[in-house]
């Protein structure tokens, strides 16, 4: 038990280095993310997210910030998590297949200016590539939240966040705080405060 709380205490201190570094190095690329959102977000649009697993529950954790509130009392943010409609998840699944799961969702709910975040650790989630590749033929700007190498969503998105590791756990960590990172930006603009 000690020696696998050791090991695993060593692999969380040693992501936080990763983790300074990459924070650093997004700076722009959080920037941007930001500047997107907040400016779909301004104009009456929305966010919307979708990502398989912890991903899902990233999806849905950054949804309900936007919707309900990050730190401050604001007004609802327009934000939808695609991975929660359980009757639209199934139905979607059995008559096209669970690759469309995103990209039917988003055929009826995205509009031109909306923002979509396809969040996939490998970057190789065929929902969330068929999702990203939907999501700009009808208009939406696009964000890749990935890690390892980027895979194809990080090729297939406007702007992608790569975290450069190959466990979900430490690449799920990352997005956490992007995420964190966003709300905040949003819920400050939501309040009149400076543009990024």
């Amino acid at each position: 038990m000690d020696s696998l709380l050791k090991k695993e205490l060593e692999a969380a201190a040693a992501n936080l280095d990763i983790v300074r570094r990459s924070l650093d190095s997004d700076r722009g690329s959080l920037e941007e993310a930001c500047r997107m959102i907040t400016a779909a977000l301004d104009l009456g649009g929305k966010v919307l997210l979708a990502g398989n697993g912890g991903s899902a529950a990233d999806a849905q954790h950054f949804a309900a910030e936007l919707v309900g509130r990050y730190r401050r009392e604001r007004k609802g943010l327009a934000a939808v998590a695609l991975t929660t409609d359980t009757s639209a998840l199934t139905a979607i699944g059995n008559d096209y297949g669970f690759v469309s799961v995103f990209s039917r969702q988003i055929e009826a709910l995205g509009r031109e200016g909306d923002v979509f975040i396809g969040i996939s650790t490998s970057g190789n989630s065929p929902n969330v590539i068929a999702a990203l590749k939907t999501a700009a033929a009808s208009g939406l700007r696009t964000i890749a939240l990935t890690g390892g190498d980027g895979g194809d969503a990080a090729r297939e998105a406007q702007l992608a966040i790569v975290f450069p590791a190959k466990e979900t756990p430490r690449i799920q960590e990352y997005h956490s705080i992007v995420l964190h990172i966003i709300a905040a930006v949003a819920e400050e603009r939501a309040q009149g405060g400076e543009r990024v």
